[in-house]
C-alpha cells in the first residue's frame, strides 16, 4: 500500500496523512470543517496533532492563507482545545 504523505502547515514536517488533522474548505458552500469524510471536496490543509504546530498555524495566518479563507472562531477553538 502506498503511504500518502502531507506537509504540516504549522511546522513543515512531512508525515503520513493518517497521523494529521485535515482541515477542508468545502467547494459547495465554503464552510471550513475538521477531518471531513472522503465525500467532502475542497481545498485542504494538514496539521500535526502537536499543540505547538496548531499555534504556529494561527500566528502568521498560515492556515487562512493555505485555505484562502478566514478560519471561523468555532474551528479555531476546536483545534486549540485538542
Amino acid at each position: 500500500m502506498i503511504e500518502k504523505k502531507r506537509k504540516c502547515v504549522g511546522c513543515g514536517q512531512i508525515k503520513n496523512r493518517e497521523e494529521m488533522i485535515k482541515i477542508t474548505r468545502k467547494n459547495t458552500d465554503g464552510a471550513v470543517v475538521l477531518n471531513p469524510d472522503s465525500k467532502t471536496f475542497g481545498r485542504s490543509a494538514y496539521l500535526c496533532y502537536n499543540h505547538d504546530c496548531i499555534k504556529k498555524a494561527f500566528v502568521k495566518n498560515r492556515l487562512s492563507k493555505v485555505l484562502k479563507t478566514q478560519i471561523p472562531e468555532e474551528v479555531k477553538g476546536q483545534l486549540i482545545g485538542r
